[in-house]
């Protein structure tokens, strides 16, 4: 098993074992079992992807939606600092569709290249909740 830790801003999230994490990197998603390597990382905005058990089908781990920040990977034991993370319990599909609608209305109004970066930003980070909620949505069919 390995130890996970995902802390934000606001205090520690999650503190378990699981049996798999899948984070994203600025490489793509890495998957980390027991007697991963030793590593430290960037984490990029994405989904976090938790295993509790190794029984544990995909349709039934543990995601959170995360924009980044950092990883430490080392004996068995995953720290990840992020400034934000939600569980998929916490997403409001609706609020979230509502969200990724208004990013798309400012980056289509955009009228400078600063006004653009913002709105791609709020729009891929909309994009990502989204992914997840769907996920979600699709959990609660089993």
């Amino acid at each position: 098993m390995i130890k996970f830790e995902l802390v934000t801003l606001s205090g520690t999230k999650l503190k378990d074992e699981v049996y798999e994490l899948r984070l994203p990197t600025p490489d793509g998603e890495i998957g980390v079992f027991k007697d991963h390597m030793p590593l430290v990382s960037i984490a990029s905005p994405g989904i976090i992807k938790v295993r509790a058990k190794a029984t544990t089908p995909d349709d039934l781990m543990d995601y959170y939606v995360t924009n980044g920040g950092v990883l430490e990977i080392m004996d068995n034991h995953v720290r990840m600092l992020v400034d934000e993370a939600d569980h998929s319990d916490e997403l409001n599909e609706a609020e979230v569709k509502k969200a990724h609608e208004h990013a798309l209305k400012l980056k289509s109004e955009a009228k400078d290249q600063k006004s653009l970066d913002q709105a791609q930003a709020q729009l891929d980070r909309s994009a990502i909740r989204l992914k997840v909620a769907e996920l979600k949505r699709r959990r609660k069919k089993y």
